[in-house]
């Protein structure tokens, strides 16, 4: 079983920065890779990045160049730093771990882009 907590959610204005955290527990030895995912109101949940424990990386268009994953085996955290930031990122942020047979997802953190 693996628990995934997400934090670092909140209010930032256009163009501010926000730094998600998403801590693992449990059986976390086998996960692939892990990552983000937004959901906004109304709409389908959407790939944001991606990271394995090798450190590849992979982003949404939507993101490239504004946003960075990263992640601390050791610590078992997969962070999302989130530079310029506009009113089209504001969505709920899930972390993500995918094992080879399952998929576990955070309760997600609110994230809102407002002047």
């Amino acid at each position: 079983q693996v628990q995934l907590v997400e934090s670092g959610g909140g209010l930032v204005q256009p163009g501010g920065s926000l730094k998600l955290s998403c801590a693992a527990s449990g059986n976390i030895f086998s996960i692939i890779h892990m990552g983000w995912h937004r959901q906004a109101p109304g709409k389908q949940r959407e790939l944001v990045a991606t990271i394995t424990r090798g450190g590849d990386t992979n982003y949404a268009d939507s993101v490239k160049g504004r946003f960075t994953i990263s992640r601390d085996n050791a610590k078992n955290t997969v962070y999302l730093q989130m530079n310029s930031l506009k009113p089209e990122d504001t969505a709920v942020y899930y972390c993500n771990a995918q094992k080879v047979l399952s998929n576990h997802w955070g309760q997600g953190t609110q994230v809102t882009v407002s002047s």
